[in-house]
């Protein structure tokens, strides 16, 4: 209403308007208008409406905040001057220039608020044949900014109904601009990737990468391990695993996993993860014999650290063990009964003793399958 009273168009813009078309609800919508900043900033500063200060101003962007959301509403611009990772734009009132700006086409159409599809690059038609397609030519619109390169990759595997399904001109365009995405920081490259991770045809965007020379621009081992990633991908697919837990299929080494930090500035948390799993996906595998989960749960109890159950979860993924990781998330770390007062209380008395004493019980509490209870265990240390 605000906008129509001072004859600004708005629209529901990118995003959003792909979902909506794909019959999903977006997670949040992003307007576009031919009202500039300062217009924008009269306009909701005169009705009341608060501003949130983003300081997307530069780029065009205003935050109001209405009913306890935010609304981000951005003034139709043009890219003056690319440098492959940030633009310089100007405002103009041309829709289509602003759609030619974006990246791909299931990317730029707007919806207006009656109803109404702008949509000047045939996203519609993309969307509904499932193809991802750069908005006029691609290598134009990677150079503008390499992530675009990822982007291509996350929503393939968001849309795509099958892996192999690219135009050569656009994998020849990637090829060609591989090289960019040194240039772009790690921190924006792990957020797109972890996303490629988690989408579909991961296993076939992960070998294009390496066949399209990206990997080594993004912190992928230069020699990574093909045939491991594409057996993991395949059993992991049902199980929610972390990126983290995927992508450590193509490790061979710890230093894989350390590279891949240098690069992308992981978490602290992931970096441990996929060392953890490097470390033990071979050896700490499932007992043969009536329980199978045993050393899974043997490794959990003798760990001294926080998050080893969670770990543990990720490892059963990895190893596409479904059944035995269903077992451990219903199970309950038991507690050792027997505490030093006990001891003490037995006429144990000196601290060494007693330190001697709890291990050698814990040993026997293992063995029993943390089954004994606190009598038993007790006099298991009057045998002892």
């Amino acid at each position: 209403e605000l906008f129509e009273k001072k004859n600004y168009e708005l629209r529901i813009a990118g995003g959003a308007v792909r979902d909506l078309l794909s019959g999903m609800t977006p997670q949040d919508i992003d307007f576009a208008t031919t009202a500039t900043p300062s217009e924008m900033k009269e306009m909701f500063t005169s009705a009341g409406v608060r501003l949130i200060n983003n300081k997307g101003e530069k780029h065009g962007t205003i935050t109001a905040r209405l009913h306890e959301q935010n609304f981000e509403i951005t003034t139709l611009r043009v890219d003056v001057v690319t440098d492959g990772r940030h633009a310089e734009v100007e405002f103009t009132t041309d829709w289509e220039k602003d759609a030619e700006r974006r990246d791909l086409t299931v990317n730029s159409m707007f919806l207006g608020l009656d109803g109404m599809l702008y949509d000047f690059f045939n996203g519609y038609e993309d969307l509904k044949n499932k193809k991802i397609r750069f908005v006029g030519k691609a290598s134009e619109r990677i150079q503008e900014d390499y992530l675009r390169i990822l982007r291509y990759f996350r929503f393939y595997g968001r849309i795509a109904e099958d892996p192999g399904d690219h135009e050569p001109t656009t994998l020849q365009a990637i090829k060609e601009n591989a090289k960019g995405l040194a240039g772009i920081s790690g921190e924006r490259i792990w957020v797109e990737l972890k996303k490629i991770l988690l989408g579909n045809h991961v296993n076939h965007l992960i070998q294009l990468m390496y066949e399209l020379d990206i990997a080594q621009y993004i912190g992928l081992p230069l020699d990574g391990n093909l045939e491991e990633f594409a057996r993991v991908t395949k059993s992991i697919q049902n199980l929610s695993p972390k990126p983290m837990t995927v992508l450590t299929a193509l490790f061979k080494v710890k230093d894989d996993v350390t590279n891949l930090d240098l690069r992308l500035k992981i978490s602290k948390e992931e970096k441990n993860l996929g060392l953890f799993l490097v470390k033990h996906r071979q050896e700490l595998t499932k007992a043969t014999g009536p329980e199978p989960l045993r050393p899974y749960q043997d490794f959990i109890m003798d760990s001294r650290e926080a998050n080893t159950n969670s770990k543990i979860c990720e490892l059963l993924k990895y190893q596409g063990e479904e059944h035995l990781l269903r077992e451990i998330q219903q199970w309950t770390v038991p507690s050792f009964p027997v505490s030093g007062h006990d001891l003490r209380k037995m006429g144990v008395s000196s601290g060494k003793e007693i330190g001697a004493a709890l291990q050698q019980l814990r040993d026997e509490w293992k063995k029993s399958g943390y089954h004994m209870d606190k009598e038993e265990l007790l006099s298991c240390l009057k045998k002892l």
